[in-house]
């Protein structure tokens, strides 16, 4: 399906976000979109647009699900808030339905309204239980906006870059990225440089005893996509027993399906101490969570953490609906079926277009299309938006795809069709001008 580009309604409203909206909200895509439903997203001037973006990894079970928009409706209409002055049932089953969902070990729950806001309770909670200020994180992480998830974040410079000072006591060592490591066909050898880095951060700058979390990704989103090799989150828990350090995955991204279990760090078969979800929690409401287990969490007193908004009954409801969805076994191993049938016909593109694409890298349908050299990712997502086809970009010039995890077998074929033939088109274009 070609675009044509959009005209007359979306230019009207493009103008007035030029001219009302704050110029820091960068864009995937110069579109404004009206209505959604599963895999598509229809613009003002009713233009379709297959979306492997879904908000970054936010609608996993697509837009508009039947049942979320009933969620969403019944609960208008009983309890809209109440913040912390009573309880009240949404909040609690969604904590139990989470805690019923997670490893066994993550028993309390804390509800946020975001992915940040569930970081920042993690690392409250981490240095609050532990009594100490050091905190772990790896090159190329993403946890966060906000000042001290700003702090975690160093996956590119312009998210840190004018806001310093940053809280302190956060040390940076390498992730075992083996294509820009040193070790480019031996991942163990990159997995053990990776561990000796963090042995060295104990010897020169920090002592563990001093370290309250080890922060991670169990695949890094905005770095790029980026899987760890098989061994290195297991040789982290371990690092963190033998110190006393509680080890936080952050799933804000990877989580509820998206590789093909509920959460990515299962494949790792690793429990983490503390882990901060989000994004597709909500089904598309703003919601987030940090799950802990009841020792770390036992640390902490009533007051010393706190959300007026965090918990409202009507993200409750919308998040019950959407973890009910999801934790269908069915729901899983269609997931996995369509995620291998994507990998396949993904990889034929690759094999293609080897002047266009260098790799494809990822698990489930958390995947990264790694662009070469020559060809700037933004650029390609522009193409392919035109063809029909929206995806988002990320650092070390990669290419998400986050299709809905409803999406179906047509769908799949679509996507690689657009990808195959925006690729024709620039290799195409790249040969012209070299005439």
């Amino acid at each position: 399906m070609v675009m044509v580009e959009s005209t007359n309604k979306n230019l009207a409203y493009l103008d007035l976000d030029d001219q009302y909206v704050n110029p820091v909200l960068a864009r995937s895509a110069r579109i404004v979109a009206e209505r959604a439903r599963g895999s598509w997203i229809y613009d003002m001037n009713g233009d379709a647009y297959l979306d492997l973006a879904v908000g970054i990894a936010v609608n996993n079970v697509g837009h508009c699900h039947p049942r979320v928009v009933e969620a969403i409706q019944k609960q208008c209409a009983e309890l809209i808030h109440t913040s912390v002055t009573v309880h009240h049932k949404r909040y609690i089953e969604l904590a139990k339905k989470l805690v019923e969902i997670t490893p066994k070990s993550l028993d309390s729950v804390f509800l946020a309204n975001s992915g940040a806001e569930a970081v920042e309770g993690a690392i409250k909670l981490a240095r609050y239980a532990t009594g100490r200020p050091g905190i772990i994180i790896f090159r190329g992480s993403f946890h966060g906006r906000t000042l001290l998830t700003t702090a975690l974040t160093t996956s590119k410079l312009y998210y840190r870059e004018k806001y310093e000072p940053l809280p302190s006591s956060i040390f940076t060592v390498p992730f075992p990225y083996v294509y820009r490591s040193h070790f480019k066909n031996d991942p163990d050898a990159c997995v053990q440089h990776c561990l000796s880095e963090l042995d060295d951060l104990f010897h020169r700058i920090v002592h563990p005893e001093q370290v309250a979390a080890i922060v991670i990704e169990p695949i890094q989103g905005e770095g790029g996509y980026v899987v760890p090799p098989k061994g290195f989150i297991s040789a982290l828990r371990k690092v963190a027993d033998d110190h006393g350090i509680l080890l936080i995955i952050d799933e804000v991204q990877s989580g509820f399906g998206r590789t093909g279990k509920m959460f990515a760090h299962e494949w790792a078969g690793v429990a983490p101490d503390v882990m901060c979800v989000a994004k597709a929690i909500g089904g598309g409401f703003p919601l987030g969570a940090c799950l802990a287990t009841e020792d770390a969490a036992s640390g902490m007193v009533a007051g010393t953490h706190g959300s007026t908004y965090g918990g409202n009954p009507l993200a409750m409801a919308v998040g019950i609906a959407a973890v009910d969805i999801i934790s269908q076994p069915a729901f899983l191993e269609n997931v996995r079926t369509q995620a291998a049938a994507l990998h396949g016909e993904l990889e034929k593109v690759i094999a293609r277009h080897p002047s266009i694409f260098v790799e494809l890298r990822g698990v489930g349908m958390m995947l990264g299309l790694r662009c070469a050299d020559n060809i700037v990712n933004l650029d390609l997502v522009n193409a392919l938006r035109h063809h029909g086809l929206l995806s988002v970009g990320a650092a070390e010039n990669v290419i998400r795809l986050l299709p809905p995890l409803i999406i179906g077998s047509s769908e799949i074929a679509e996507a690689c069709a657009i990808i195959d033939k925006t690729a024709s088109e620039l290799t195409a274009a790249s040969a012209a001008t070299q005439v």
